[in-house]
């Protein structure tokens, strides 16, 4: 037997991961990640809307602060598809476009549906025909017109945004979640 050599065979085990156990496994993971994306994040129209509310409700409480700063009346006027802000003019006797650029006009998605309640029988500082008497005036005094301005997409009121005000109080932003809205 010298001359034959003896080949031996050995079988050894590989161990690791197939390609299809690793494809299964990625798409188990992009499968939660996608899940956990949609239940942490909402709707984008959601997000939307309270970026715009959001918006709205961090400019009123400037043109408040800044009525009391230049001790001068800011408004806001509330149009069908947006808003703008205003500034009364002693000289004048009238509501004028302030030239800060923060207080442009600006424009709402069409999907958003906006119902304001302004108290009428507060003071205006304009007539009934000035096309830029405000619906909510920021007095230099720090007051506000008393008024509630809700937000929705389009008639589902479980996702209601509300900024408010009763004319003394500072302006109040309820919205999905908060405390304010789950006591009502």
């Amino acid at each position: 037997m010298e001359g034959q050599g003896l080949i031996v065979l050995s079988r050894t085990r590989q161990s690791g991961f197939t390609l299809i156990e690793i494809l299964v496994v990625l798409v188990v993971v992009g499968l939660l990640a996608a899940l956990a994306v949609m239940s942490m994040g909402g709707s984008s129209r959601d997000r939307e809307m309270e970026n715009e509310v959001r918006e709205l409700y961090l400019l009123m409480q400037t043109a408040s602060e800044q009525a009391i700063l230049n001790n001068t009346e800011l408004g806001l006027v509330l149009e069908d598809d947006g808003f703008r802000f205003v500034a009364w003019e002693e000289l004048s006797g009238e509501w004028k476009q302030p030239a800060e650029r923060m207080f442009r006009t600006r424009s709402f998605p069409e999907w958003i549906t906006v119902t304001e309640y302004i108290e009428s029988d507060t003071p205006r500082l304009a007539t009934d025909e000035d096309e830029l008497r405000p619906d909510v005036v920021f007095f230099s005094s720090g007051e506000t017109t008393p008024f509630e301005i809700e937000f929705l997409v389009g008639r589902d009121d479980s996702r209601m945004h509300t900024i408010t005000s009763d004319g003394v109080s500072p302006l109040e932003w309820r919205y999905p979640g908060s405390q304010e809205a789950e006591e009502e």
